[in-house]
């Protein structure tokens, strides 16, 4: 059974490449993020003609994140526990195809010191919160989608240059650090631990050209569902195209009957 996640960056704005991406490689799970739209703004009718059942958690203009499954789809949680007040569109999970998933679109964090960024580290924290909890439960389950956080230096396409900034900065690596202690396993890089794998690249500055990219999106496995990995990657030809998404799918493959 192949995952995706994919920061989509506007649904509507990149629909036609994302219809078609879904249609070419048919994974049978895909969490999306970064939507922009409320739910009934959602296309569902094009992603539906697809014959994916979808799950939406929108917002207007901002963040919002999606599931959609080839299988029905029990819906576990709409919001990431722990901050009460939050009310940003960065987190839906749910129960499909015989595994739990989550689609978590972590704030991007503006710039080191200000409240953005001090919301992103806290909202990291509470992922580890709600992993920690999953975990208990012994179940496979897929954690996927835009972290905004390389957590090494082959994750950059320059550590020197990129050390301290935000996407790179310590304390979100300590703390994607902490979250992997957990026990979970990062797909992309238990079977690619070479440096290089970018998932993302700026749309200014010749960033997707020159190959100046990072690795901020992230599929991470329970051990349950790790033992069923099989194959994963980044697909980086829907990045290449015309209104495309500033991020490319990230993908991977599980033996889930």
């Amino acid at each position: 059974m192949k995952i995706v996640t994919w920061n989509v960056n506007s649904i509507r704005a990149r629909l036609a490449r994302v219809v078609e991406w879904l249609a070419s490689e048919r994974p049978h799970v895909a969490l999306l993020q970064e939507l922009k739209c409320v739910g009934e703004a959602f296309p569902h009718d094009a992603i539906g003609e697809l014959g994916y059942n979808a799950l939406v958690c929108g917002q207007k203009t901002y963040n919002g994140v999606a599931i959609l499954s080839l299988s029905p789809i029990d819906e576990l949680a709409r919001a990431l526990p722990g901050e009460d007040t939050d009310e940003e569109a960065r987190y839906l999970e749910a129960f499909t195809a015989g595994v739990r998933v989550a689609s978590v679109y972590v704030p991007q964090g503006q710039a080191v010191g200000t409240e953005r960024f001090a919301y992103k580290l806290r909202f990291l924290d509470r992922l580890a919160a709600q992993a920690r909890a999953m975990l208990a439960s012994e179940e496979a389950f897929v954690i996927g989608g835009d972290l905004n956080v390389a957590p090494n230096a082959g994750d950059v396409f320059d550590a020197e240059a990129l050390d301290g900034e935000v996407c790179f900065h310590p304390d979100e690596r300590a703390r994607f650090c902490r979250l992997m202690n957990l026990g979970l396993i990062d797909a992309l890089a238990a079977l690619h631990p070479e440096a290089g794998h970018f998932s993302y690249w700026d749309y200014r500055a010749g960033a997707w050209t020159k190959d100046q990219g990072l690795r901020i999106d992230h599929l991470l496995l329970s051990p349950q569902a790790a033992d069923r990995l099989g194959a994963s990657g980044v697909d980086r030809r829907p990045r290449g195209l015309e209104g495309c998404s500033d991020h490319a799918p990230v993908w991977c493959e599980l033996d889930i009957g």
